[in-house]
This record gives C-alpha cells, structure tokens and sequence, in this order.
C-alpha cells in the first residue's frame, strides 16, 4: 500500500485533533462514571440487583445493534455531522442520567448513552483515516490512549465529587465533556459541507464519488473483514468476561482476598495504558501485527495456564499475563485505517468488525457465568476463555496480510 506524504500534525487540521481527543474521551468518560456511585443513589432509591446487571450487560449489546445502523446513519448525514449528534445524544443521556428520581430512568439515560457511544466507536477510526490518513498509527494511539486514560479517570473522581456535592453532580459534570467535544466537530462539519457544495459546483455527478450502501455488506464476503472481526471478538470477550468474573475467580482459585481480587482487576485493565501507547506505533512503523498477534495469544495463554494449573502461585502474574491479551484492541482499531483505502470503506469495516465483535462477545459474561453454575468449577470457563484465545492465531495470519479491503474486493469481485 503506498502512504500518503507526512505532513506536520497540526497543519490546517488541529480542529480535527482537538475534536478527536474530547470525542474519544466522551465516549469512555460517560459509560465509566457510573458504577462507583451505587452507594450514593442507594440513599435516594433502590437501584435492583436486576437494573444493574443490565446496565452491565448493556455496552456490548449497544454497541452491537448501533455498530450494525451507523454506515447507514453516516451515508445519510456524513462523519461530522453524525460526530456531532452522538456527542449530543451522549450530552442528554448524562443529563437524564443525573435527573433520575429513579431506577428506570436510571436505566433509560445509561441506554441512551451507550447507544450514542456504539455509534462513536465505529466513527473514531474513519474520522482518524479522513483527517489523518498519513498519521494514521499515531492518532490511534492518541485516541486509544485518551479512551484508557478516560476509563481510569471517572472512578476516581466520581466518589469525592458526590462525596463534596451529590451524586447528580458527579454523574452529570461529564456532560459538560460531551458538549465542549460537539464544538470542534460543529465547525468541521461546516466547513466540509462548503467543500461539497464547492466539489458539486465544479463537477458534474457523474465527477463525484457517491457513497455505496453496498460497501457493508461486502464485508461479509472478505476473509481480512472476518479475521479483523475475530481479532476484536476476543479482546472485547476477555475484557468483558474479565470485568464480570475475574475477582470472583481469582477469590475461588486464588484465595485471594475480595480487597486484593480488586486490585488484581484494576491491574488487568491498567495493562491496556501501554499497550494502547505501543501498539499502534509498532504495527504503523514496525510491521509488527502477525508478533503482536502472537504476543496477545501466547500471553493470554500463559495467564489463563497460570489460574488453572497454579493460581495460588503469584495471582498477579497470570493476571498481567492476562490482562495483555487485550493489546488486541488497540491494533485492531488501528487496523480498520490501514487495511481500507476508501474513506467508505473505512466507514463500513468498522461497523462490520465492531458490530459483529461486540455482539460475540456479549454472549460469553452470561454464558461463562452459566457454564460455572453447571459444573460448579471455574476450570471448563477457563478453558473456553484459553479457546478464545487460540482464535486469534488463524486471524491474525489472515490479518497480517497488508491488503486493503477494496484491493481484496476487487481481486475477487472485480470494481470496488
């Protein structure tokens, strides 16, 4: 694939960098906020056991069903545009959010917030190929990094904020993060709708690219869209599965404290900071996906091999075994900009590859936690989660390949 030219990163699109980072931060910032602050609504109305476990079911499902409707939602009103509106929709749902008198609207403004954030994740790699298609590894690692940093932030912050005001306060001061991330994008959106009009005015229509409807569904025709969507499938089954069962594990097998189980999670999700900084420099200037792949899948092995065979021996080392399986999610997202060549194709790849991994992966918390009650052991859900991993091994061969979908298209279908 050739490379467009480098140009400096803040030369006639330092708009696109700001909106880039506060959109990325949005996305992660209003679904993390939550959680801490249980204890606080408590006092003011009972939030069910029912509630809360479909609150935390609910990201990948939103995900899923809104990764499936954005091309369709982009082709009609374009990126910046529909930025605009899911950073809004975002913006209301935490207001909502933070209005509740009870559990129900509790609910109905988290939906609404992830559904707006499942139309997000899919935007953010065509965002980064059309303002960025020659930084493409590094504004991934921007992103990834500031999305990491924003899943870290809230929980920290959320409980003195209550503590020193309320929780309607705590949960909806991010809000104001989701409106100031609409500024940026508004005045992007002007200004590449002059450009069209100005592009439409000195061609005919014949002249202009149209958007295809059909781009999506050729993904499901090209074996690179199938290994990308794979390779997401299983950093999004293990983090998942890891945030709902990983303390309670760990506690059973390990003989940890729940204190110390605790710790050990929070470990596996700091194990994402640096393989967000890393890896999306590594595979853009280094070629180093089908190695990260094996990293991923012989870490993730290593660790799921340490809590069954030896779990009581150093927990901590099977749990950052474990947590850089992952690393998995950072280099697919940078991939969904280097395996397209086409702004369209970037548009439809991720929604095939985000949609399809979030909706299999939102199966595997619920069906780990069945598979555990059958056969009250915790060694035949490892062994599933160790099968996950190997799934990456043929993916990864098939992802490695430096194609782009439109080149794979046309070798085997003939004009994109």
């Amino acid at each position: 694939m050739s490379s467009p030219s480098s140009r400096p990163l803040w030369q006639g699109r330092a708009l696109a960098l700001v909106g880039i980072v506060l959109f990325a931060f949005s996305l992660r910032s209003a679904v993390a906020s939550l959680s801490p602050l249980y204890d606080h609504i408590a006092v003011d109305f009972d939030v069910p056991a029912a509630v809360i476990g479909l609150i935390g079911t609910a990201p990948p499902v939103c995900y899923a069903v809104f990764g499936l409707l954005t091309p369709a939602l982009e082709r009609r009103f374009g990126l910046e545009r529909l930025a605009v509106a899911a950073m809004v929709v975002v913006a209301i749902g935490l207001i909502v959010r933070s209005l509740a008198p009870g559990a129900g609207l509790l609910l109905a403004g988290t939906a609404l917030i992830f559904a707006a954030v499942g139309v997000g994740n899919i935007l953010l790699p065509p965002l980064v190929k059309r303002y960025f298609p020659d930084r493409v590894g590094l504004m991934t690692t921007v992103f990834s990094t500031t999305m990491a940093l924003a899943t870290f932030l809230p929980p920290l912050v959320a409980v003195p904020v209550a503590d020193a005001a309320d929780w309607h306060v705590s949960l909806g001061l991010w809000a104001v993060f989701a409106l100031v991330a609409t500024v940026p994008w508004i005045g992007l959106a002007i200004r590449h709708a002059a450009a069209e009009r100005t592009r439409a005015a000195a061609a005919s229509d014949d002249d202009i690219e149209q958007p295809s409807p059909r781009a999506f569904g050729r993904m499901w025709r090209l074996p690179i869209a199938w290994a990308l969507l794979v390779g997401f499938a299983v950093s999004s089954t293990l983090a998942y599965t890891a945030f709902a069962w990983l303390p309670t594990i760990l506690v059973e097998i390990a003989g940890v404290t729940p204190a110390v189980a605790g710790v050990l999670l929070a470990l596996f999700g700091f194990m994402g900071l640096p393989a967000s900084l890393a890896v999306p420099l590594l595979v853009t200037r280094a070629h180093a996906t089908r190695v990260l792949f094996g990293v991923a899948v012989g870490t993730g092995l290593a660790g799921i091999a340490g809590l069954l065979f030896v779990p009581t021996v150093a927990p901590w080392l099977w749990v950052a075994l474990f947590g850089l399986a992952p690393l998995l999610f950072p280099m697919i997202l940078v991939l969904l900009g280097l395996r397209t060549r086409t702004h369209e194709g970037a548009v439809a790849l991720s929604g095939f590859v985000q949609s399809g991994g979030y909706a299999i992966a939102a199966l595997f918390p619920v069906g780990i936690g069945l598979l555990h009650d059958a056969t009250d052991s915790w060694t035949a859900p490892l062994i599933v989660l160790a099968a996950v991993v190997a799934a990456a091994i043929p993916a990864g061969v098939v992802a490695a390949q430096p194609h782009t979908v439109e080149d794979d298209w046309e070798r085997r279908h003939g004009a994109w």
